[in-house]
């Protein structure tokens, strides 16, 4: 069993406290609520803002036409959910934050790999939510962006510090009122009673180039797949009961649906009006339908990236901790919470005083985070689903000492070669790979990284598997395919 200091003391269940009592320890199974479609309106919210919106603007910006750009973003964001709705399987099976989980694959030490990247993708996101959010209300009301930056990171913080259960139902508060808001302005599109923004038009003769569509289909499938290192934060307290393929149904229909549906207004307004700012197009266009409609959808909008915001400080929180305990360091309740609030506080240092100024810097240290989570989140899936088949022993990855090692040379040599065999192919706002460039600037470097780093993990020697660092410990708490709280101490693949 995970020992006492790796158990969260409370005692009260997880739907009558006010603040979170955990931070990064097993959750124990008294405590878990809930099941698989309870948490959708969270992961719909997740992707419910006009940042998504965005994100149907790339195609024909980049000269795609509408029906080009709706195929290829609809099946990039079909590809890239499906790695990160599998993720949230792990959750309620093994009871930890995700990052932690990847000690398994990674080692101790190893898991390192992916643990400062993911911190600073989310940080980095808080700062683009950021300079997007205050740019945007500027634009519509002209209101200052440093109280508008204050006020939406105070209240990111005040969601951080109340924790999962708190995000998880303002999140259900916001999807059941902006459904409705957006299922109508959806449907005045297809009825035609959408028109033009004050001063916008059609844009030029579109088309079809297989760059423009790959890029297309590769931010959409990146979009998802940025989700990944946190997804588990998210389903952990639900019962280990929760069957996996409903698990996987629910987070899919909620990140796969909101982002698809967003991006395709975004697609829509970028080609039929020329849009290229989400938020006042969203909201010019809303206007068009009755006054005052627009900025009721803007604002809703700016509510779901408040949401955002609080998930990315709470995930860094975790994330930072993993760091700690790493060297015995065990941040516990008091420790989440003050590091949520430092996440805040930094993003907001950067981009409430220089603004836009900072989103293109910010921007390609996103680009290249996203680049390096690939090749972990194929290690991660293939030895959960195809290598251990779901069985670990929760107290040692819990344990420097157990038998997962300090440092898995399996894991990290698959790490490093996706890695290398994405370089070539890749398409960075700094670097454009010699292979990229031979094939027009087209970026596969996500897919080459993927099936890379999932083979070499998948096929290491079998004489290899098992870390010199750490010896197997025998008849150690698992969790297995027999479910929670079997005892197994077989020799099999499963146990190292």
């Amino acid at each position: 069993m995970p020992t006492d200091n790796q158990i969260i003391d409370m005692n009260r269940g997880p739907r009558s406290e006010l603040v979170e009592s955990a931070s990064i320890e097993w959750i124990p199974l008294d405590l878990r609520k809930g099941n698989a479609w309870s948490i959708t309106p969270f992961f719909f919210v997740a992707n419910w803002s006009f940042f998504t919106i965005a994100l149907g603007f790339t195609g024909p910006s980049l000269g795609l036409s509408l029906g080009w750009t709706l195929v290829a973003g609809v099946a990039g964001m079909v590809f890239g959910t499906f790695f990160m709705a599998f993720h949230a399987t792990q959750g309620p099976h093994m009871g930890l934050p995700q990052i932690i989980q990847s000690r398994a694959q990674f080692g101790f030490y190893g898991a390192s790999t992916a643990l400062f990247m993911a911190v600073a993708c989310y940080m980095g996101f808080g700062v683009v939510y950021t300079v997007l959010t205050t740019g945007g209300l500027h634009s519509l009301f002209g209101w200052s962006p440093l109280l508008v930056g204050v006020v939406i990171n105070v209240g990111a913080a005040a969601l951080a510090v109340l924790g999962h259960h708190a995000l998880h139902q303002l999140s259900r508060i916001i999807f059941y009122i902006s459904l409705p808001l957006f299922v109508a302005f959806s449907a005045m599109i297809v009825l035609g009673h959408v028109t033009a923004p004050h001063g916008s038009g059609p844009v030029g003769s579109t088309g079809f180039t297989a760059s423009a569509f790959v890029t297309q289909f590769a931010v959409a499938a990146a979009y998802n797949i940025a989700l990944a290192p946190i997804v588990s934060d998210y389903t952990r307290y639900l019962p280990e009961t929760t069957r996996p393929g409903l698990l996987v149904a629910a987070v899919y229909t909620g990140t796969g649906l909101s982002a698809t549906w967003l991006m395709a207004i975004g697609a829509w307004l970028a080609s039929k009006f020329g849009a290229d700012d989400a938020l006042t197009s969203l909201a010019h266009a809303g206007d068009s339908v009755f006054s005052g409609f627009g900025v009721i959808l803007a604002l809703v909008s700016v509510a779901t990236l408040v949401v955002c915001l609080g998930s990315f400080s709470y995930s860094v929180a975790l994330q930072v901790l993993t760091a700690a305990d790493m060297f015995g360091v065990r941040g516990g309740k008091r420790g989440r919470l003050w590091i949520g609030l430092a996440a805040v506080a930094i993003w907001s240092a950067i981009a409430i005083p220089f603004g836009d100024n900072v989103v293109g810097v910010a921007g390609g240290a996103l680009s290249s985070m996203l680049f390096l989570l690939v090749p972990w989140t194929a290690v991660n899936l293939t030895d959960y689903f195809l290598v251990r088949k779901g069985s670990y022993s929760i107290a040692d990855i819990l344990d420097k000492n157990g038998r997962y090692g300090l440092w898995s040379v399996r894991g990290l040599v698959a790490y490093g070669a996706g890695f290398a065999f994405m370089v070539p192919f890749a398409v960075l706002p700094y670097f454009h790979g010699p292979i990229a460039n031979l094939i027009n600037g087209i970026d596969v470097s996500f897919l080459v990284g993927l099936v890379v780093a999932a083979a070499t993990y998948y096929l290491w020697p079998a004489r290899q598997q098992q870390p010199r660092s750490a010896p197997v410990v025998p008849a150690a708490t698992t969790v297995s395919a027999n479910g929670p709280g079997h005892h197994d101490d077989r020799p099999t693949r499963a146990a190292v």
